[in-house]
Formats: C-alpha cells, structure tokens, sequence
C-alpha cells in the first residue's frame, strides 16, 4: 500500500479548493466547524460512524431538542415527529413515500419480499448485510433464495448480473423467476468501499428493462454521497427503495427508514404489524435522527476536510502511515513502524490525548473510522497527539 497521498486525498473528497500553498491546518483549526468542549466531553473515537451516546447523553440530547421544538409523539408509527421525519426523508430520496421501521433488517428483507412478489430468487452482493448478516431471513421468513455474486468483492458489475441471471435457464429445472436484487451502498464487510455509479446505473437499465425490483441497503448512504459528491437523491433514482440507517451517524438509539414507491410502501405497515415491528412509541427515535438530520451532508464534508488536514500534517511523520482504501468512504489503514510498540501507542492516544482506537494487529496495522468525533478537538491537536503518542511507544 502506497503512503497517503494528500493531492490525491482531496481530489477524490473534493477538497482541491483548499489553497494548495496554505497549510491546511490554518485553514480549518480555527473556524468554527470545529466543535471546542471540555476535556471529558471530547473523546474521539476512531471507530463507528458516529457519535455513540450514552443513556445519559441520549437523555441530553432528547431534552435539547425538546426545548428547541416540542417533541410530538406518534401513535405506533404514526404521526407525530414520525411523520416530520418520514416527509423529511421523502424530500431527500425524491421517493413518494417513507416509512419509520425498527431495524435496518427489517427494512430490507420487507423491500426485497414486496418486490420479488410470486418470484424466490434475488441477487445479491456475497459481502452484503442481507447476505451475511440477515440470520438467514429471506430464506426461514420470505422462502426467498439469496443468490450471491462476486464472492469477497465489495460490488457486482451490470455484466456479472446478465451473465447469472441468463444461466439460470440451463442450470436449472425449474423457473421460479428472479424477483428482485439487492445492492448495499456503501459496503460495510468490504471497508466501507463504494459501488461505482456507472455501475449502479447499468444495473438498474438492466433491471428495468427485465422488470426485475432493485433494492439499495444504503444504511450508510450519507457517508457514500459525501465522498462520492453523487447527491442521495440521485443514487435513489436508480432503485425501486432504499433502507438508509437512523443511528449509524444520526444519532437515534435505533431505527430505519425505508423509501419507495406509494404502491409498494403501501404494504409495509401490515408487514411490521404481523412480523411484530409495530411498536406503540417511535419518537424518542425519531426526534433525536430528525435533529441531526439538517446539515449532516455539510458535516461529514467537515469531516472529510477534517481528516484531510490531519493526514496531510501526518504524512511527513516517521514510522506513520494513512493509508486511504481504494473506492472507499470514511475508513482508512493506520500503518506503523516496527520500532513503535502498538499497544504502547494505542494507550497513550487513549490516556494521555482522549482518542481511543482498536488495538493494531501483529503488522502494526489498524482500520481508523473518521466520524463527527473529530471534530471535538482542532486539526493541530490530532495531529500532535499521534505524533506524541508515535515518540512515546518507539521500541
């Protein structure tokens, strides 16, 4: 892996109007994107997608939002701040409807049984969520069969996807008809890598034109348009609906949304009530994933210049490399010397600066999530914590 390469960093975040010959630090330590509080509310974590609150924080925000604008409540997913943010999410996908659901699992195995309809079989990618991670649920629940393609591959091609489905004919018996596919933007199994658009958009023309439903898990579909500059609504475009998370970095405690079509969100409060998805109160959920919901595009591109100053003040650092993953969003390989002691090093970021990280492996390597955190302390600060921490844990 090549070390991080600061022009080719901002090119592919879309930061090339940062001044070349200004340091980037001066351009983003004081301004006031930068979220200044006190030592014990400052920890950074390099992991996740977001801030992960506490039961006491959760209570905090609740109550912050609450005296900004009294929070109403729904009626089992009715009404209430769960309506506000269902027509918020219309507005952002361009679908015709939303729907407030409990789980990001939930919310793709309805999608993918309402589009597939009569048909069993429906294509997915071998490292996705609803492959994987889904405890088997199209086939124990919706007697659908999950065909996966481009094994340990972040996406599959347009061409992959003819190629399987016209197979079929000759190698099998019986035509039980492909329903649906399914594609997960961004990947998480595979490092938080991206589909490519052009992809996406061959995908779909093909599954269009042999009426075959398109599901997006774009749980983390924010963090794909921000490093992608492809707006939400256009990846929305592409697919039938889409499943986009409420706590990966909105906040929420849990949560999902599902947008689609009138026709076929029509039929997804029956399916929560009979699979028990119907819960009576929705609106601690929602009111905390609708507050964040307003300038998070603009945050995590805050973010992502945020990240870009830091690994640019780190790039000329002895024994410390940032690698960033090829098509990827916001994950990246931290990649030590042999003279620094890992462990060492993880432990003073983490005692001595608040930024905690998971331990490196037996290569000195260890995947760093950048996420609204990082923006709790200045670019000069981060920096100089892993170049302290870099000096204190040499062997």
């Amino acid at each position: 892996m090549s070390r991080f390469n600061r022009r080719h960093f901002l090119k592919a975040s879309g930061l090339t109007i940062l001044p070349a010959l200004v340091p980037a630090h001066s351009l983003l330590a004081n301004t006031g994107t930068v979220n200044q509080q006190t030592a014990a509310d400052t920890v950074i974590r390099l992991y996740g997608d977001g801030i992960l609150y506490e039961p006491s924080q959760y209570i905090e925000q609740l109550q912050q939002v609450n005296s900004a604008t009294p929070i109403e409540k729904d009626r089992y997913g009715v009404g209430g701040v769960v309506a506000a943010l269902e027509k918020k999410f219309e507005a952002i996908t361009g679908k015709e409807k939303a729907v407030f659901m409990p789980s990001g699992t939930m919310a793709n195995q309805f999608a993918i049984a309402v589009l597939s309809g009569e048909k069993t079989k429906v294509f997915v990618q071998d490292t996705s969520h609803v492959y994987r991670d889904e405890a088997d649920a199209a086939q124990s629940v919706f007697q659908k069969r999950l065909m996966p393609l481009a094994k340990g591959e972040a996406f599959f091609t347009a061409d992959m996807l003819q190629e399987a489905v016209t197979s079929l004919s000759q190698q099998e018996v019986f035509a039980s008809g492909v329903g649906a596919v399914s594609i997960e933007n961004p990947v998480r199994r595979a490092d938080g890598r991206m589909v490519p658009l052009e992809e996406i958009k061959k995908i779909s023309a093909y599954c269009r034109s042999n009426n075959i439903g398109l599901h997006m898990d774009g749980a983390r579909i924010h963090m794909a348009a921000a490093s992608s500059g492809v707006p939400i609504k256009e990846y929305a475009s592409y697919v039938d609906t889409i499943y986009i998370s409420l706590y990966k970095y909105l906040g929420a405690a849990s949560g999902a949304m599902l947008c689609g079509d009138k026709a076929v969100m029509d039929k997804m409060p029956h399916l929560m009530k009979i699979h028990g998805g119907s819960m009576y109160g929705n609106w601690a959920n929602a009111a905390v994933a609708l507050s964040k919901l307003d300038g998070i595009e603009e945050k995590l591109k805050q973010v992502a210049q945020q990240a870009a100053a830091i690994f640019s003040l780190l790039s000329g650092v002895p024994g410390i490399q940032i690698v960033p993953i090829d098509g990827g969003t916001n994950i990246y390989t931290l990649e030590l010397a042999k003279n620094i002691d890992g462990k060492k090093f993880q432990e003073s970021l983490n005692k001595q600066f608040n930024i905690r990280m998971a331990r490196p492996d037996d290569k000195n390597q260890v995947q760093i999530t950048v996420n609204e955190t990082l923006l709790f302390r200045d670019v000069s600060y981060v920096a100089d914590a892993f170049k302290n921490a870099a000096a204190n844990s040499k062997i």
